[in-house]
């Protein structure tokens, strides 16, 4: 038999994601663009929901909700600070000399499967609802993508907002039928579509105002590679949305939502203007609690089949970094595999030290060095971001510049090195003179 070509057993890297049909500054219709806006509204309503859902009952009564809010907007000020600083300063584009695609991969995989718990284990709360919603969602987006209405992947496209709304009414059905009238509370919280009372709880209009729960209180407790000054410039504006956040009391801050960069990969289209067509969402129903409300009613179990898939896909998305490097180099899977075990296994060994002894492994004096190193080692991307870099700085890191996939990297390293960057990361609206690359 004769023995297989070397292109027959192995893939071309590729800078993009495969079959992407619209990147950041090419956009559909109009139709389109404000139809998968609100697609991507919906997806990240169920973190922004969620995270304030768990939080908000442990804040207790009025009194004690308010001081907390105040220490969070703080807390949150303090922060920004701190992004503002290493953003605009363009130190972190000065640590990202450091970086390579081998110490990247465990950061990015573990930005995916560092979440699992917000997966199948919520599903699990109300199978009657998320399973299904899961089996529609791979079936639209997979089984049935080339599905075409008027040329247009329907299916593919929009599988996420019309799985939703199909399992959204039939668990509105199954509610109206009072099939959790004698379930136990736990079932009704995860299952019912009228939790909370939410829509008749909820204003008509509420315009959110700066400082409105008192003044904060300051207790110290798919394109290619961005090159560094944009790295950085995304660093400095991370900070302005978290300083807003904390002078709106908004109790969480901004980060990169991992959910909507799957989407974007599940929908192949990486327009600018979709995202800036759902941020338009945010901010309109956030001032009309009513219609917010509605939507906030989607059981969790939804949202939780839809991560299954999409935490799932920005996984992969990390591990593909992988084709940049050697992986026939014993330094390359040694930095891989110890990365990627640390990074889940160290903030499972918090998260089990805190629930036995109520407080984190560490446990001085100092309040807020506890709660800093606490927050660090229960981020499973963060301890492989660490563990990563650091070995990938450390060990054999001279003569290893191939291994790491630095050749493929370097071009990426400056505004200009590759011609892609500028169409990638001009700022709109010619903003681009104030932030000009470094």
């Amino acid at each position: 038999m004769e023995a297989p070509k070397q292109e027959e057993i192995s893939h071309q890297p590729m800078d993009q994601l495969h079959g992407i049909e619209y990147c950041i500054d090419s956009n559909p219709s109009w139709v389109e663009c404000i139809v998968l806006g609100f697609q991507h509204y919906i997806l990240a309503l169920g973190t922004a929901v969620m995270i304030p859902s768990f939080l908000v009952p442990l804040m207790g009564g009025t009194d004690r909700f308010v001081n907390t809010m105040r220490a969070v907007q703080g807390a949150m000020i303090v922060a920004s600070s701190l992004q503002i600083i290493l953003g605009f300063s363009q130190l972190w584009a000065i640590c990202s000399r450091f970086f390579s695609p081998l110490g990247m991969v465990p950061v990015i995989a573990l930005s995916g499967f560092g979440l699992f718990n917000r997966g199948f284990p919520v599903v699990g709360r109300c199978v009657e609802i998320g399973i299904p919603m899961l089996l529609l969602f791979i079936v639209f987006s997979q089984y049935l993508k080339n599905f075409n209405a008027r040329q247009l992947p329907i299916l593919e496209r929009f599988a996420l907002l019309i799985s939703t709304t199909m399992i959204w009414a039939y668990a509105h059905l199954l509610t109206e039928s009072g099939v959790y009238k004698n379930s136990p509370e736990l079932t009704q919280h995860n299952c019912r579509t009228d939790r909370a009372n939410l829509i008749s709880s909820a204003p008509w209009l509420k315009i959110p105002y700066p400082i409105e729960w008192g003044a904060p209180t300051f207790d110290v407790a798919s394109a290619t590679p961005p090159p560094p000054h944009v790295l950085s410039r995304g660093i400095g504006w991370q900070g302005i949305g978290v300083l807003l956040n904390g002078l709106f009391g908004t109790l969480t801050g901004p980060t990169v939502s991992i959910e909507n960069v799957g989407l974007l990969g599940s929908t192949r289209v990486g327009s600018r203007r979709v995202i800036q067509i759902s941020a338009g969402f945010m901010i309109f129903f956030s001032m009309l609690g009513k219609f917010g409300a509605f939507f906030a009613s989607i059981p969790f179990p939804i949202f939780a089949a839809m991560h299954c898939i999409l935490f799932g896909l920005v996984a992969s998305v990390g591990l593909s970094f992988l084709q940049f490097t050697n992986m026939n180099s014993m330094r390359s899977l040694f930095i891989t595999g110890v990365a990627l075990f640390l990074g889940m296994s160290i903030p499972e060994y918090f998260r089990e030290y805190t629930s036995k002894a109520h407080h984190g492994p560490p446990h001085t004096k100092a309040r807020w060095f506890n709660d800093f190193l606490n927050t660090i080692f229960f981020s499973s991307s963060t301890v492989a971001f660490i563990v990563a870099v650091f070995l990938d700085n450390t060990l054999d890191y001279k003569n290893s510049s191939k291994d790491r996939g630095m050749p493929w990297w370097t071009k990426f390293r400056t505004f200009h090195g590759d011609t892609r960057n500028e169409e990638f990361y001009t700022l709109p609206f010619n903003l681009q003179r104030f932030f000009p690359p470094s």
